[in-house]
């Protein structure tokens, strides 16, 4: 691939569900025993935002090249089963189709008026 042509990439929204049945020390104690911190995201992927939801868990995107897709479903199982219960949903960016969108739609209807 050429330098100057950037590498496509997909949005991964994952949520990370609280296990009720722990605490929050048990929580860390598990992540840390399993190096969750330095393993979570694998090298390649861009944290886009990590939020917790109370009462919920922690929703985390990740912006990754499709070709890490698999690498970032072993480290949740590795790193995060047994923690979390884990669902995953990917995802696009939808500003730039709504902005073409829009402007598609601006210019039909100027179109239509004249």
């Amino acid at each position: 691939m050429p330098e100057t042509e950037e590498e496509e990439k997909i949005l991964l929204t994952i949520f990370l569900k609280h296990d009720q049945g722990q605490n929050i020390d048990q929580i860390q104690g598990r992540l840390a025993e399993r190096a969750w911190w330095e393993r979570f995201p694998p090298a390649g992927c861009e944290i886009v935002s990590w939020t917790v939801a109370m009462g919920l868990g922690q929703i985390v995107t990740l912006r990754l090249p499709p070709r890490l897709l698999n690498v970032v479903n072993i480290e949740i199982e590795r790193s995060a089963w047994g923690v979390f219960a884990t669902e995953f949903f990917p995802t696009y960016d939808f500003v730039p189709v709504r902005e073409r969108l829009a402007r598609e739609w601006k210019a039909k209807r100027q179109e239509q008026q004249a």
